[in-house]
């Protein structure tokens, strides 16, 4: 497995969420995930409820990771695209909640938020992209 250390030097302080600034990584490979969202296996959007695509967006991912033998624990960056600023907060409820069960350790990969116009079907509310270190 990679040697992976998630970092927070003070003169970064503290992250505002359930992330570390820095990744420092040890591999042999990578794995780049594409953008996941909140449709299944067949190409349906699960909800328009926020949590609810959530909770595909991040069993998408782990599928993907399954699928190349990794786990959590390999991830080592995301990058997370949010349709509404109001779903800021129901974002980071759902990371404050459901993080420590996917990361036991307590230590979370770094995560860029963006703000966006629109993500591929309309009815979607949340992409997210990782990297995994294998």
């Amino acid at each position: 497995m990679a040697d992976i250390k998630f970092l927070n030097p003070d003169t970064l302080g503290k992250p505002l969420g359930q992330y570390s600034h820095l990744t420092r990584v040890k591999a042999s490979e990578f794995v780049f995930i594409a953008g996941q969202v909140g449709v299944d296996k067949n190409g349906k959007v699960v909800s328009d409820d926020f949590d609810a695509q959530c909770v595909q967006t991040f069993a998408n991912i782990e599928a993907a990771l399954k699928s190349v033998g990794a786990g959590w624990g390999h991830i080592v960056q995301f990058t997370t695209y949010l349709m509404h600023s109001q779903d800021i907060a129901k974002f980071m409820a759902y990371r404050l909640r459901e993080f420590p069960k996917m990361f036991a350790n307590g230590a979370y990969p770094p995560n860029t938020l963006l703000m966006i116009d629109r993500l591929v079907q309309e009815s979607l509310l949340v992409e997210m992209q990782a990297v995994a270190a294998l």
